[in-house]
């Protein structure tokens, strides 16, 4: 492939260098690192020992977690379906 000016194998090395730097930037967001918690620090709820083990540095027990993710909410349904006619009121 011409690549005018560049180097043999300049666009491969952007490419190389744009995963890389997507991949450090992904394990930087990893989550929570460290020592877990044995209680949540919302509810003082004891955190099971397994969620210590899949998630270390976890400080949240599931039921909080899933509160402070928004899953908790409930999710208004909207007919985006309806005909023209309806909207114009």
């Amino acid at each position: 492939m011409a690549g005018g000016w560049a180097r043999d194998g300049a666009v491969n090395e952007q490419i190389e260098a744009s995963i890389n730097d997507e991949l450090a930037r992904l394990k930087a967001r990893r989550g929570p690192v460290g020592e877990s918690l044995t209680h949540c620090a919302e509810c003082d709820e004891p955190i099971p020992e397994a969620r210590r083990r899949a998630l270390p540095g976890v400080k949240l027990c599931l039921d909080c977690q899933q509160e402070r993710d928004g899953r908790g909410r409930v999710c208004a349904r909207i007919n985006r379906r309806a005909s023209k006619d309806s909207q114009l009121k």
